[in-house]
């Protein structure tokens, strides 16, 4: 499947690689039912540069960088890793090789490569022999390829030559084909091949090979945090090409990075004086700066839903150009600012002090003192807290004490799921789920005041904005009815968790 830009296309690729040796013969696809005939293609020369920074932290990612000549789809390619099997491709076209990378391509992946140079680590030459595969209504099915490999870490490794078979399912086919198509090959004689890409082959024995990380034991909360830092930059990805609800998945990344952090500062070394502690107010920022735009998303989807919701006869004046149209504008805004913040220096040295904090083995104990415990005591009690002050907060106080509340149960929650108390951070769950509609609904109705004197002042009939805040009252409401229950049920489940 593929998709397109004025800089560059999108593909899918299902593909699989087997190993065989020289003397392998080729397999037959005679018999099967997906396949009515195979037609051979020209044989193709291939002659890809391969691009990485020096610490090869893009192959680290499973993600690799070319720029190709020779065959039909000569140009850049860009490859992430898309579930098992599957890679998605971005291309870009050939350029004169002068230019270097290009800064479309180099974008999608800013986050792994920061401000580190982008160098050539391989150079990899292929003949290539393609049988394309026709189902019995003409569509091409498959294309299986027969590849002569000549291949050398850049820039004096020691040349290697390989044969290895791809096959690769072409737009629309059936997955549970390449499973068919792949005993063939099994049949023949392949095997399976031990390296995701030809790449990972040549760079896994060069000579400069990054080592392998040692395996030693991680506790569950430097897993957890390791666990959202590999996301964080996997959202960033998404984000960077406006996929949908990337801008929240990557926010609220951010703030369960944060919360782990806050909640075993002792694990990390991190506390209000130590020369860590800028990294929580460096996630406190970025979350702010992503909020802008996840705020506007919230809001262009909640009125657009209420809005469809509404007989025709309910809305009045040009409320959707006001309040849908009016907040798909702020993200495009917010999205702009979002992506400024993640293009600068600042966002790359929190990336890097991030993967560092996850890395580094816990900070040693001193003589004569326990090794510090993260439980979710600590965390339950500012919940416990919040929820008192809450209790007896005054009316135009209210508000903000519930967002504490919430907050309160944001860290609770992914404080227990990161130290198995699956109990707890489902009941912790429930109440970040409650006060966030909560908290939405104090946003919206902030929004349709002002949104409604605007629109007042310019004559226009503010009936339907009356009628969407009553509903976003209602809501609050519900939401703080249910709350007492939910806390209930949390602290039996914190008792059970002791």
């Amino acid at each position: 499947m593929a998709t397109s830009s004025p800089e560059t296309s999108k593909y899918t690729e299902v593909e699989r690689k087997f190993e065989v040796v020289d003397e392998t013969v080729s397999p037959s696809f005679d018999g099967l039912s997906a396949v009515a005939r195979v037609e051979r293609s020209p044989s193709q020369q291939l002659d890809a540069v391969y691009f990485d920074t020096p610490e090869r932290a893009l192959a680290a990612h499973h993600v690799t960088l070319r720029r190709r000549t020779g065959g039909d789809d000569a140009g850049w390619h860009l490859k992430l890793p898309a579930g098992p099997d599957a890679r998605t491709e971005i291309r870009a076209p050939l350029g004169d090789g002068e230019e270097g990378v290009p800064e479309a391509l180099r974008d999608v992946v800013l986050a792994l490569v920061r401000d580190r140079p982008l160098v050539p680590v391989a150079r990899i030459t292929n003949h290539r022999t393609v049988d394309v595969l026709y189902g019995h209504d003409g569509a091409a099915v498959a294309e299986f390829c027969d590849d002569q490999v000549t291949a050398a870490a850049e820039p004096d490794g020691v040349s290697q030559r390989w044969r290895e078979w791809e096959l690769e399912l072409l737009d629309g086919t059936a997955g549970d084909v390449l499973d068919r198509l792949a005993n063939r090959l099994l049949d023949a004689g392949a095997v399976p091949a031990g390296h995701g890409s030809k790449l990972a082959r040549v760079l896994a024995s060069a000579a400069d090979a990054p080592a392998e990380a040692p395996v030693r034991p991680k506790d569950p909360v430097h897993r957890a945090v390791a666990e959202q830092v590999e996301q964080l930059l996997v959202w960033d990805r998404a984000v960077r090409a406006d996929a949908y609800d990337a801008v929240h998945q990557m926010r609220v990344t951010t703030r369960k990075i944060r919360s782990l952090l806050q909640s075993s500062e002792g694990a990390f070394g991190i506390s209000g004086t130590a020369g860590d502690a800028w990294i929580l107010d460096e996630l406190r920022q970025l979350a702010a700066v992503l909020g802008v735009a996840r705020d506007a998303e919230v809001l262009a989807e909640r009125y657009e839903r209420a809005l469809d919701e509404l007989p025709a006869e309910l809305i009045r004046g040009p409320i959707r150009e006001r309040l849908v149209e009016g907040a798909k504008r702020r993200y495009k805004a917010g999205l702009r600012r979002s992506l400024t913040a993640m293009r600068s220096q600042r966002y790359f040295r929190l990336l890097d002090a991030l993967e560092a904090l996850a890395a580094a083995e816990p900070p040693p104990t001193p003589p004569g003192e326990e090794a510090p415990q993260v439980s979710i005591d600590s965390a339950y009690k500012r919940v416990r807290k919040a929820a008192k002050r809450a209790a007896s907060a005054a009316e135009e106080e209210r508000d903000e004490a519930l967002h504490r509340i919430r907050k309160g149960a944001k860290r609770l929650r992914y404080t227990a799921a990161a130290t198995g108390a699956d109990k707890v951070a489902d009941r912790a769950k429930v109440i970040q789920t409650l006060l966030g509609d909560h908290q939405d609904s104090v946003v919206s109705r902030t929004h349709l005041s002002q949104q409604a004197e605007t629109a007042h002042a310019a004559g226009e009939d503010t009936f339907t904005y009356g009628l969407l805040y009553q509903q976003e009252d209602d809501l609050a409401r519900r939401c703080r009815e249910q709350l007492d229950d939910a806390l209930k049920r949390l602290n039996k489940s914190v008792r059970k968790a002791d």
